[in-house]
């Protein structure tokens, strides 16, 4: 995934309201931006950081900039959390995720379960259709260790409920961690913020609902799905 124009460098003067952030840019000027993710951004949120933005002509938009990404612990960090589906999507369509490979369609948004709509339904004749769910990931607070959620995070504890009824349908389910940073290797379920999400993955798995990690290479140019890191997680890692 490509950003469709050079991004503007600048640093970090606030974040608030979960979906605006202040910049202050390079050339003396500040401008707040949308702030594309709705979690506690936990060490990605520190005034000071150095942050790009990106900008949209659309007159309809509100906020003319996005906030894409910022430096910490010494390396680029995704924040928009509208990107991961995105670069799945991509990745789907090069077969760049070799456990995903082999079916011809994959469609999106899905509806399922009670009142759902999975990320992507892949069906291929004479194979059991494959529910994938995806999830953005930005949290590293040890080491070199990813962690989800940075919050509690009870919609998505839901999507782990209905991958699991797929699963039992007789179907396929995957949970893809997209992990927005290149300095980690290994994941693992947030026990401390969101108990109750580390639990659910845990059965989710142990019901049949594979998980899938995947870092990102991450550049002032684009975000591209990188390489695969193990799950510590239900015997994992």
């Amino acid at each position: 995934m490509d950003f469709p124009q050079p991004l503007t460098r600048g640093v970090l003067v606030q974040r608030y309201k979960r979906f605006f952030a202040d910049v202050a840019l390079d050339d003396g000027t500040e401008v707040t931006a949308h702030c594309p993710n709705p979690g506690a951004m936990l060490g990605l949120n520190t005034p000071g950081l150095r942050a790009w933005i990106s900008y949209s002509d659309n007159p309809k938009r509100k906020l003319a900039h996005t906030l894409e990404l910022v430096e910490a612990d010494g390396g680029l960090v995704g924040i928009n959390t509208m990107h991961p589906n995105r670069l799945v999507a991509e990745a789907l369509t090069a077969d760049a995720i070799p456990e995903l490979t082999g079916y011809a369609t994959h469609r999106r948004e899905v509806r399922y379960g009670e009142n759902s709509r999975v990320d992507f339904l892949l069906e291929a004749p004479e194979r059991a259709p494959c529910w994938l769910e995806v999830k953005n990931c930005h949290l590293r607070r040890a080491g070199t260790l990813a962690e989800f959620p940075d919050c509690v995070a009870a919609r998505s504890l839901k999507h782990l409920k209905e991958l699991t009824a797929m699963v039992d349908a007789g179907q396929r389910a995957v949970m893809l961690f997209v992990v927005q940073r290149s300095d980690c290797d290994a994941f693992a379920a947030c026990h401390d913020l969101d108990p109750a999400y580390a639990r659910g993955l845990t059965q989710a798995a142990a019901r049949g609902v594979e998980v899938l990690v995947r870092t990102c290479a991450i550049s002032l140019t684009g975000v591209r799905i990188a390489q695969a890191i193990p799950w510590r997680g239900n015997g994992n890692g």
